[in-house]
């Protein structure tokens, strides 16, 4: 066998285990994206379980209040409703804002913010908050790992060719980022 052919051989072999090895790291990236946009769900949704009792605490102490109440509801809702992970984000940006809103309402009802119950349901959701905090974080770190290694050179050659895509960032929304305001 003449050397030019083993060395050729050697080449193709060598580059068929380089695209071998980076499409499973893309993949397991991959798979670590969507497991970390699991854990949000599963966050989310002990924040959705809270929020009925929550709300149910506060119109009995808040009756003329049904804005904010409903606001919460129909923003819990929606995210239990949308299917694609954006639309997730988004529906989640609009009820952390209405929560926010809940909790303060307690301000003004000095009688309401004594209630234990409340306090407790209060409590366990900043908890969920802090916890849904922490997993947008390792959800975006995640992201970031794989968007670099799926657009860098000469990854990138091969990310194209089998279809890997950009996933976007849990980024906060602009109401998101504006204080609540509450005005009686």
């Amino acid at each position: 066998m003449p050397t030019w052919l083993i060395v050729v051989l050697v080449i193709v072999v060598l580059l068929v285990l380089w695209v071998i090895s980076t499409y499973n790291s893309l993949v397991s990236l991959r798979n670590k994206v969507k497991d970390q946009w699991a854990q949000i769900d599963t966050v989310l949704k002990r924040r959705f379980d809270l929020i009925p009792n929550l709300v149910e605490t506060v119109k009995g102490y808040a009756k003329h209040e049904s804005e904010t109440l409903e606001a919460v509801i129909a923003a819990r809702n929606t995210y239990v409703s949308a299917s694609a992970p954006e639309d997730q984000m988004k529906a989640d940006g609009e009820l952390t804002k209405a929560i926010s809103k809940l909790f303060a309402l307690s301000e003004a009802y000095p009688e309401l913010k004594a209630n234990e119950n409340f306090n407790s349901l209060q409590k366990e959701l900043s908890e969920t908050e802090d916890k849904i905090q922490y997993a947008r974080q390792f959800y975006n770190d995640i992201v970031r790992k794989y968007n670099t290694k799926r657009e860098t050179f000469p990854t990138v050659l091969i990310a194209g060719m089998l279809g890997f895509k950009e996933v976007n960032f849990f980024e906060a929304s602009a109401e998101e980022r504006q204080n609540v305001q509450v005005k009686f």
